[in-house]
């Protein structure tokens, strides 16, 4: 490890309130009203990630005029209103496998990548959290414990099916002090202006298509003296480590999907769009043109993944 300078419709009343969940039947909201809290009863739902891939309703995005026509899609070329459709049929395909594969993929360090990522938090007791692209809820589930009852934490995905993922892994995980909401990183318009103490991303700002945007909706929702933290994949710092990295990726990592997920497109656009993703000097810089100060970043298994961290002052 290196551093550098460094409405919905009313849901029916339920019948058990042992369990719990957030949004009975209805689907999830494309923009609940910050801090909403539904009832016990409330949370009702059993939404399986099967069936067809649907047409998703996306939430709308933003653009800074630095994403042009046209943009990148793994190593593919698309146009740019396509981009974010084709990444949720990805995550939609690879939902209810996406924890087992994490494991596999990464020899579980991703937990290790997870566990850094959040002691570099500073999360305190009472505080408000934003996890976007938070899929699974393996950050929220932390952040839910350690903000506490006085606190609040919002997990945010663009993706239904991984939100659904999340949001019943949470509930059964008893974290009542979580919102779930369907969002688009590159507005985060269900948010007020500095609304959160921290917001972080963990691996998701890959699949962004207007990474400038989403930069600046992130510091438009923390508040004064908040932190941002994303936690991605990142360049290798070591040629040798690199090439060998290359190989796993575009060998293994398909061979993993299909014999797990069934799916090896999807793991290989995952290779992919972590090459086209900003090395970690360029990321730190599109955080500070972003307003970001004391901005920063720390390499994790030789550069393979990295935490930038940045403040709003």
């Amino acid at each position: 490890m290196s551093n550098e300078e460094q409405k919905p419709t009313h849901p029916e009343t339920a019948t058990n309130t042992d369990k719990v969940s957030p949004f009975l039947t209805s689907p999830l909201p494309e923009g609940a009203p910050q801090g909403q809290q539904q009832s016990l009863e409330q949370r009702l739902t059993d939404t399986p990630v099967t069936g067809s891939i649907p047409k998703y309703n996306l939430p709308r995005g933003a653009n800074t005029g630095n994403v042009g026509a046209t943009t990148h899609f793994g190593y593919q070329t698309v146009n740019s209103e396509e981009k974010a459709q084709k990444v949720a049929e990805v995550f939609h395909s690879v939902a209810s496998k996406y924890d087992i594969m994490n494991d596999l993929m990464s020899f579980g360090i991703h937990r290790l990548w997870k566990r850094f990522a959040i002691n570099m938090s500073g999360v305190r007791r009472g505080q408000h959290v934003l996890d976007i692209a938070g899929g699974t809820g393996d950050l929220a589930k932390v952040f839910s414990r350690e903000v506490g009852p006085s606190g609040h934490v919002v997990l945010s995905d663009i993706n239904e099916s991984m939100l659904n993922v999340g949001r019943d892994r949470l509930i059964d995980a008893g974290c009542t002090n979580v919102d779930f909401v369907l969002a688009n990183a590159e507005t985060l318009e269900p948010f007020a202006d500095n609304s959160f103490d921290l917001v972080t991303i963990s691996f998701g700002l890959r699949n962004v298509t207007d990474k400038d945007a989403a930069l600046q909706a992130m510091y438009r929702v923390l508040k004064p003296g908040g932190r941002l933290l994303i936690l991605e994949f990142s360049k290798p710092v070591f040629e040798p480590f690199s090439k060998l990295y290359d190989l796993y990726s575009f060998t293994a990592l398909p061979i993993m999907g299909k014999l797990v997920a069934n799916d090896s497109e999807s793991y290989k656009y995952l290779a992919e769009s972590i090459r086209m993703h900003p090395d970690q000097r360029t990321l730190k810089g599109m955080m500070e043109n972003a307003g970001f100060q004391n901005c920063d970043y720390h390499n994790l298994t030789g550069g393979i993944v990295a935490v930038h961290r940045g403040f709003k002052l």
